[in-house]
């Protein structure tokens, strides 16, 4: 940072009330940074953060709180979630803790209590529900919606006031380890889904942070930190949009800034980004965060930073306000950078206005906040916890394969035997993602018991087949093999397992972890894209035994099976299921008995190989196979590609044949259930800008929605899709809707034509080349309609914040 003052007034002020105005001003410089920092409860011996033990080495321990607190205190960081505690005997502490602050420090002002809530609040006892990837495949937002305000609620509850979810990366890379916490590698599934996560959370009155801000997905090779080397358009059309949404249409309270860089500059002291964007372009008047040391990685990590002061200052004229989870740069080092001058006082002033205004916003200075009594009963897996994670987990289930196997109680003659065999077949961990209690913080804690009850698929494989009114069979159990590690001892047990029975359900996956402690999660990036193991010679060797086999994926990302649905030796059903939480082993059970009809659809691309990395299907032509390239990023199977036990025709579409660039496309379809078994379809409008004055995906996710029919049922979706879903950035980089022909057209995945579901070659050269290892054409299950072309008329309009972006259905039976 240049020694030189900030100015005297920063930009983007707050508005703030009487109330705030009147406290900062009785505040000295050490109670104003000490609303600007957190403080870590418990902080000891469990890694949950990146050199999480370098970093918070200085920190003064718990029992000196009264010590640490004598200026007062912004946040109290993870008080639920640092390490099993009672629910009920943890908030009777943190009321009286409150009522401390309130009575002790000379504002009396309480701190304000964040926690992770991404599968569900990160607490002993707490439901855990599916991971985001899971929220992407279910492309049903109500019920995410529904999810965010049952997590609120027991947050609030509990005293909590902000929740760190959710994430709004962008898929663009399944090598990188924090793919299971992320929802899609569509930017507008990705905003719509995680608007309804914000609005739920924040209708409960817990703010809602959106993370990481911003590119954090598009690191170098899927390596987490990695530098983003990608370009102001790239931002704009991929990365911005869900946060955009977030902000504008969700209303979220707070931002958390990202640890790479993006383009040479740290994203926590990127002012382009934290201040101009965010603020000054859209608006937002809540609160940035670091992520955990961001502030202090400026020095330590980015070498952008001579000392911790120096970092501190730069983050805070960037516009950051908060400094998580510890004041490792914000208290003493900012302090004697203030006061040596190489920091302006009023970039603090600024920061803590911000805070001041969230609190009130949260109730946390008037009067009478913690005078009533805590609760001394808490039921943090409800009934109804339980009900929304079993319907989110039952429609995130994705059937990428089946050859007639599926559904079991289809069978002529009930199977008398079912073998249950693979290392997540029998292990609850293997059902939760990277960011629950469980895998998170109880895996430190091994004499603790998860505090909830979750069935494995073994477990849950019984009570299913009661479910769908099917006699129970026998059902046996052999691991077969580890999810990592090269031991394949337990192939025998698991062959013979699968000979004596009459059809065999293997599970095969991930574990999630952090830092090396499982195959996903956060610092668990990987080379390959294969299978963790030797889990694929296992699923191989039972093939070979003659007896069905039924894959099951529980993973946190996407692998490379061609092998397994389009192989020799491949299975007879495959299904994937992203981390699917506490009811995920009763879900999957429904799903292979016939209880549970799968509806699920791939919110990202199944991979071909690593090799293909990173790949998007939003591509130009020149992004995807083509004759100019032996290379083949075709993925196995595309995004929103999901087989139901019945059929769905689409027909009658009907479009507008124009459209002002400012204005909607209006189109409908008539969708049919044609089976016998009542299902959910995903409808999917696709589009395409024919000629644009850049390259243009040759598809793009325009609307989607949900629809249950019965057998024989037909409704009539019409959606209503604002023009900016075609908007991008152009040479003069503002986002604009350009003049001319777009076509639009219902498809059962990305890659569904108009007769057929095939994906390959496109022609790139006009003729002029022919490459013989170009990519052969591949048939796939699904349709589209026709495509129906509408012009876009009028000038080339500049979008703006006024303009629609979220399209919106009617469904007519």
């Amino acid at each position: 940072m240049s020694t030189e003052a900030a100015q005297q007034t920063p930009p983007a002020w707050p508005q703030v009330s009487d109330r705030v105005a009147a406290l900062h001003a009785e505040m000295t410089l050490e109670e104003k940074l000490a609303q600007i920092v957190g403080y870590w409860l418990d902080q000891g011996g469990e890694v949950v953060a990146p050199m999480q033990g370098e970093m918070a080495a200085g920190q003064a321990g718990s029992d000196r709180l009264g010590e640490v607190t004598r200026h007062g205190i912004g946040h109290y960081t993870r008080v639920y979630g640092t390490r099993p505690v009672d629910p009920v005997e943890r908030a009777r502490w943190l009321w009286e803790e409150q009522r401390r602050l309130k009575a002790s420090t000379r504002l009396g002002i309480p701190a304000l209590v964040h926690e992770e809530c991404l599968t569900g609040l990160a607490a002993w006892k707490a439901a855990t529900f599916p991971t985001p990837l899971a929220w992407g495949a279910s492309f049903d937002p109500a019920l995410v919606e529904e999810m965010g305000a049952a997590i609120g609620e027991s947050m609030r509850t509990l005293g909590i006031h902000q929740g760190l979810a959710p994430v709004l990366d962008v898929v663009q890379d399944p090598r990188w380890g924090r793919v299971d916490e992320c929802i899609a590698e569509d930017p507008y599934v990705v905003g719509t889904v995680g608007t309804a996560y914000v609005k739920g959370l924040q209708a409960a009155g817990v703010h809602a942070t959106l993370k990481h801000f911003v590119g954090y997905s598009g690191s170098q090779a899927g390596r987490n930190h990695a530098p983003v080397s990608a370009g102001p358009r790239e931002v704009a059309d991929t990365y911005l949009p869900p946060f955009e949404m977030a902000v504008r249409d969700g209303g979220a309270r707070s931002v958390m800034a990202s640890y790479n860089d993006l383009d040479g500059v740290p994203n926590h002291a990127a002012q382009a980004y934290l201040t101009d964007v965010l603020r000054d372009r859209w608006g937002f008047d809540g609160v940035v965060v670091a992520d955990y040391f961001g502030v202090a990685f400026l020095q330590v990590m980015h070498a952008v930073a001579a000392d911790r002061g120096d970092a501190a200052g730069q983050a805070l004229e960037a516009g950051l306000d908060i400094e998580l989870p510890t004041g490792d740069a914000f208290l003493a080092p900012l302090a004697a950078a203030v006061r040596d001058g190489r920091v302006d006082e009023s970039l603090v002033d600024r920061a803590v206005l911000r805070a001041l205004v969230q609190k009130e916003d949260l109730g946390l200075l008037d009067l009478d906040v913690f005078s009533d009594e805590p609760p001394t009963v808490v039921d943090l897996d409800s009934p109804r916890h339980r009900a929304i994670a079993r319907r989110l987990a039952e429609e995130s289930v994705v059937l990428l394969s089946n050859d007639g196997v599926l559904p079991l109680r289809g069978w002529p003659t009930a199977p008398g035997r079912v073998a249950v065999v693979g290392p997540n077949a029998h292990r609850a961990d293997a059902l939760m993602g990277c960011y629950s209690f469980a895998n998170h913080v109880l895996a430190h804690h091994p004499e603790h018991p998860l505090g909830f009850e979750i069935p494995t698929v073994f477990e849950a494989l019984g009570g299913a087949f009661a479910d769908a009114g099917v006699r129970q069979p026998t059902l046996v159990h052999a691991r077969g093999c580890a999810v990592d590690g090269d031991d394949t001892s337990g192939f025998g047990e698991a062959v013979a397992a699968a000979r004596s029975a009459d059809v065999a359900v293997v599970v095969v996956g991930d574990q999630a972890g952090l830092f090396g402690r499982g195959t996903v999660g956060e610092g668990n990036d990987v080379e390959s894209l294969d299978l963790p193991g030797v889990q694929r010679h296992l699923v191989e060797a039972l093939v070979d035994t003659g007896t069905p086999v039924v894959m099951a994926v529980v993973s946190g990302r996407p692998y490379a099976i061609d092998w397994a649905l389009d192989g020799d030796r491949r299975p007879a059903a495959v299904l994937q299921a992203f981390f699917p939480g506490e009811e995920g082993g009763t879900a999957i059970g429904g799903v292979l008995t016939g209880s549970v009809n799968p509806s699920g659809r791939l919110p990202v691309s199944l991979p071909r190989s690593a090799g293909a990395q990173p790949y998007t299907y939003l591509h130009p032509v020149l992004g995807g196979p083509s004759d100019v390239t032996s290379t083949d990023s075709t993925p196995t199977r595309p995004f929103g590609f999901g087989l139901s036990y019945t059929r769905f025709e689409h027909g009658e579409l009907d479009v507008d044949a124009t459209a002002p660039t400012d204005g909607s496309i209006t189109a409908s379809v008539r969708v049919t259930n044609t089976g016998d078994t009542e299902g959910a379809e995903v409808v999917q409008l696709y589009g395409r800008d024919v000629v644009g004055s850049l390259p243009r995906p040759v598809v793009q996710l325009l609307a989607y929605e949900r629809v249950v029919l019965a057998p024989g049922e037909s409704a009539v979706v019409a959606f209503s899709v604002p023009t900016a879903r075609f908007a991008f950035t152009d040479r003069l980089l503002e986002k604009v809707v350009e003049p001319g022909e777009v076509e639009v057209w219902v498809g059962a995945h990305a890659a569904a034509t108009d007769g057929d579901g095939s994906q390959g070659v496109e022609d790139s050269t006009g003729g002029a080349i022919s490459n013989e290892k170009a990519a052969a054409r591949r048939d796939l299950p699904g349709t589209a309609t026709p495509r129906a072309t509408v012009v876009l008329t009028g000038e080339r309009h500049v979008v703006t914040a006024d303009d629609p972006r979220l399209a919106t259905a009617a469904v007519a039976r």
